[in-house]
């Protein structure tokens, strides 16, 4: 099931996902609470399985609002069963209620399969994000 969650209960799958282990209070990121931020969990019974978090922020040029999906992480023992699309299609019912127009993210090379799967498109040569590796940023148009 997937539901909205403080920014405080996706630290704990940043850390061990995304961040090698970094202490919690070092997986912060600075959007986590501007306005308009939401954090989604997917809860499988009482654990989370996965998160993600998305805030309004214009994709370069790109006409139109958008929100940026950050900090997408499921637990190792959930991958691959559909949790973490469960929770974009979630965030894109909801972010289309919005006057947002896409939604774009940093991909890691590593995950470019999964958001290709849920209709990103690649909009970037890929780059490298000091000490986590390289990525791709891709959009997903909601029109």
């Amino acid at each position: 099931m997937v539901k909205f969650i403080p920014y405080e209960l996706t630290l704990g799958l940043r850390s061990k996902i995304l961040r090698n282990g970094l202490p919690l209070n070092e997986c912060v990121f600075p959007t986590d609470q501007v306005e308009g931020a939401f954090h989604l969990a997917v809860y499988v019974g009482d654990e989370i399985a996965c998160v993600a978090s998305f805030f309004p922020k214009k994709y370069k040029k790109e006409q139109g609002e958008g929100y940026q999906l950050r900090g997408m992480a499921t637990d190792t023992e959930f991958a691959g069963k559909g949790y973490g699309k469960s929770l974009v299609e979630f965030a894109v019912t909801y972010i289309k209620n919005t006057n947002a127009s896409y939604i774009w993210c940093n991909a890691r090379k590593s995950a470019l399969p999964f958001y290709e799967k849920l209709g990103f498109e690649t909009v970037s040569n890929e780059f490298e994000i000091a000490g986590i590796g390289p990525h791709y940023e891709m959009i997903l148009n909601l029109n």
